[in-house]
């Protein structure tokens, strides 16, 4: 009785006892929410066009925190650091789709699969070979001290890293529902053999994507690697947007954008509320729990088409 008291009432009390308390996680866990909902558009972006999940879509993030770092390592101010690890991964994402996924095209969605899991584990041993395994700390000049809003407390660069995250996920949103390159986008993952039989290059709408996909990690690297310091263990974090595409749903980028502020909200506030009742950690395992519930009462996630099979 008192493991179910601490679960399902305690929470509640400590809410009511504190309610600017509560605003203030749940403030923190929507700023999380939204980069995590960065690192979940690379893999919609990716999954729309080609309808593989890219694996690697967490090495990318890695790999691009880990030039990013290197190069202020050699003295390179963030700002001249910055394009040099653009110019890096619109070459890498355009080598992967060339060199790998091109060949493949046709292929069953699980030969790219499996070939987006082998370049993940390339990308982290060139990364480890080229830069070494210690931890870096990334400093972009970004303040971390916490600003008063009234009653509660935000950290600063939650808000900064928050406004440009979404700040980017809202200006590809818009690019791919209204521009040319979108409508072509859209047609290709509704079906690749008939975008190809109305002229639209699917090659060239791969490498468009990939492209992107490389720049959307690029962002991610660096706001994550700041926050966390860069190694080894982001391209863990990366993969924490699989359960927010499994909320939203693998093709929608509003469902990218839901699903990751969920995602964020609700570890935060279970790790501050619950971990009396449950333990520590749950910030670790509460996401994939989530998930798993949508999997078996919407595995369509919340704006993904529902499959309907007709016999």
């Amino acid at each position: 009785m008192d493991f179910l008291y601490n679960i399902l009432v305690a929470p509640f009390a400590m809410i009511g006892a504190a309610p600017s308390f509560f605003v203030e996680v749940l403030i923190g866990g929507l700023l999380s929410g939204v980069m995590y909902s960065l690192v979940a558009l690379g893999f919609v972006l990716i999954f729309k066009a080609s309808g593989v999940f890219n694996f690697a879509q967490g090495a990318m993030v890695l790999f691009a925190a880990l030039f990013f770092a290197g190069f202020m390592d050699k003295g390179i101010p963030w700002y001249g650091a910055l394009p040099l690890t653009v110019l890096v991964m619109l070459v890498l994402a355009m080598g992967i789709e060339r060199v790998v996924l091109r060949p493949l095209v046709n292929q069953p969605h699980i030969i790219l699969f499996m070939a987006t899991i082998g370049v993940s584990y390339f990308l982290d041993g060139l990364g480890q070979t080229i830069w070494g395994s210690e931890m870096r700390v990334l400093n972009i000049g970004i303040p971390q001290n916490p600003i008063n809003m009234g009653p509660i407390q935000v950290n600063a660069f939650d808000i900064v890293a928050a406004v440009v995250a979404g700040s980017l996920v809202a200006a590809l949103a818009l690019f791919f529902q209204y521009t040319r390159i979108g409508r072509a986008l859209r047609a290709v993952a509704d079906d690749h053999q008939a975008a190809l039989s109305v002229g639209i290059p699917l090659k060239t709408i791969w490498a468009i994507v990939w492209t992107v996909a490389g720049v959307v990690g690029l962002v991610a690297g660096v706001m994550w690697g700041a926050k966390l310091g860069v190694q080894f263990s982001l391209a863990m974090v990366a993969l924490k947007a699989l359960p927010v595409l499994i909320l939203g749903g693998f093709t929608s980028i509003p469902g990218a954008i839901v699903g990751g502020l969920i995602i964020g909200a609700g570890e935060k506030v279970a790790e501050v509320f619950w971990a009396d009742a449950i333990g520590g950690g749950i910030e670790d395992w509460f996401a994939y729990m989530l998930a798993l519930a949508f999997l078996l009462f919407r595995p369509q996630g919340l704006f993904g088409d529902k499959i309907i099979e007709r016999v």
